[in-house]
């Protein structure tokens, strides 16, 4: 989550709902619950999302869209407006290529938010789509 404090971003959490083992279909709703316990929490006025991208395994890729759906659910049931970023513009709006590493994600992040360390992988690709919106908004 990042804030907009006048011209400057302000890191205010991150990190990953991460679903016990099990059912795939509970483990969807323990996605979605986690995403409605996140609104409740910290009360954000918009949530960015990656969109669906083509992954090589078409099972992976149907698991994404549907963890990614109930995530867009609980966003909508919370009465969010919900925006969508392909990764390659929001790469580019972080490291200014579309083609930039994890690593190079990560670094920009650290940087942008003035973090005294990278976050993980997972929580710096959700923050570099908050920033992402960020200065998409603004333009």
């Amino acid at each position: 989550m990042v804030e907009v404090q006048g011209a400057e971003l302000k890191y205010l959490a991150s990190g990953c709902i991460r679903p016990r083992a099990g059912e795939f279909v509970q483990r969807l709703g323990e996605i979605y619950h986690g995403v409605e316990e996140i609104i409740a929490t910290h009360r954000p006025s918009e949530l960015a999302i990656e969109e669906v991208f083509l992954a090589r395994n078409p099972s992976s890729a149907l698991k994404l869209g549907q963890a990614r759906g109930v995530a867009i659910a609980a966003a909508v049931a919370g009465g969010l407006p919900v925006h969508e970023y392909a990764a390659r513009r929001v790469k580019q709006a972080v490291v200014g290529t579309g083609r930039a590493s994890k690593a190079q994600v990560q670094h920009m992040v650290r940087v942008i938010l003035g973090l005294s360390a990278a976050p993980a992988a997972d929580a710096a690709d959700a923050l570099a789509i908050g920033i992402c919106h960020v200065n998409t908004s603004r333009s």
